[in-house]
């Protein structure tokens, strides 16, 4: 049994298809085949059901897949153990970030002043499936965290209205969600968190939000609510900070428009020295956000 094809197995158990395996391992998907039976014949039992058009895991490849998964985990935990010993002119950190884009640049400014040969590799803009086993460190909407992960909760904050400020509730000091029924929304795509916790809210006061756009870029949604095309719920910090003069934010009169972030790193899974430390800066960094913003 060799390293390779356990590999190749683990890739193909997760993704449950073929021919995607073998793009997403850059080979060809005759080879990964090959591959994948030979294992099967050594093993002397079949891992998969196969159709004419899928596979999928049977019951043997359940149980030897939480095997091969321990297995890989505890050699790549080894490497990058023996990767801390070593003493290195640089660091690599793989930051997943799910939110807070916008507060992403200072607080790798702010920790690259005491760590300043620190590699970043940012993943951004993907589904979490794509990326699920990739990251030391994930910033994520404290609601949905990935899954077998240590979690810490960095900030809470109150989501606010956004709204062109010639807009005829412009000169508010709150607003309820009552009150915008009848508003068109620019919001983010289905299935990003923020969607989906604005949209429970709205279901909450008995209506379903009337997008007239989505988008999942800050400066288009700003934007478009400065030419008048819409309103938007946005994060009161991680936000609102810029909006500019053409637009105003208000806060909403329901006490739960609120949403949480948080840092996770996997569980069972060596933590470097170079992410505990960035972990513990992004602790910091948030919590003097928060001070920052006392009512937010």
């Amino acid at each position: 049994m060799e390293l390779l094809q356990l590999k190749y197995f683990q890739t193909t158990a997760r993704l449950q298809h073929m021919t995607q395996a073998a793009r997403h391992l850059h080979i060809s998907q005759p080879a990964l085949s090959k591959t994948i039976a030979s294992l099967e014949a050594e093993l002397g039992v079949k891992l998969f059901e196969r159709t004419n058009k899928s596979i999928r895991l049977n019951e043997h490849g359940i149980h030897f897949l939480s095997k091969v998964d321990i297995a890989l985990q505890a050699l790549e935990d080894g490497k990058r153990e023996l990767q801390d010993l070593v003493e290195s002119p640089s660091e690599y950190i793989t930051l997943d970030v799910r939110v807070s884009s916008h507060l992403l640049p200072g607080l790798l400014a702010e920790y690259r002043k005491s760590k300043p040969d620190t590699q970043f590799h940012l993943l951004q803009h993907a589904l979490p499936s794509e990326h699920a086993f990739d990251f030391d460190l994930c910033l994520s909407d404290g609601a949905v965290p990935p899954p077998g992960c240590h979690s810490v909760a960095l900030l809470r904050e109150k989501i606010v209205v956004a709204l062109p400020s010639e807009h005829p509730l412009a000169r508010r000091d709150r607003i309820s969600l009552e009150e915008l029924k009848e508003e068109r929304f620019i919001s983010l795509p289905p299935g990003k968190s923020l969607r989906e916790t604005t949209d429970a809210f709205c279901r909450l006061t008995g209506f379903t939000p009337r997008i007239q756009f989505e988008s999942d870029d800050p400066a288009t949604v700003r934007g478009l609510i400065r030419a008048g095309q819409g309103l938007a719920f946005l994060p009161a910090i991680t936000w609102g900070g810029s909006t500019g003069p053409d637009v105003v934010t208000i806060p909403l009169k329901e006490g739960y428009c609120e949403r949480s972030i948080s840092l996770h790193w996997p569980k069972g899974r060596y933590l470097t020295q170079a992410a505990a430390s960035f972990r513990d800066c992004t602790i910091r960094y948030f919590s003097e956000l928060f001070e920052a913003y006392p009512k937010a």
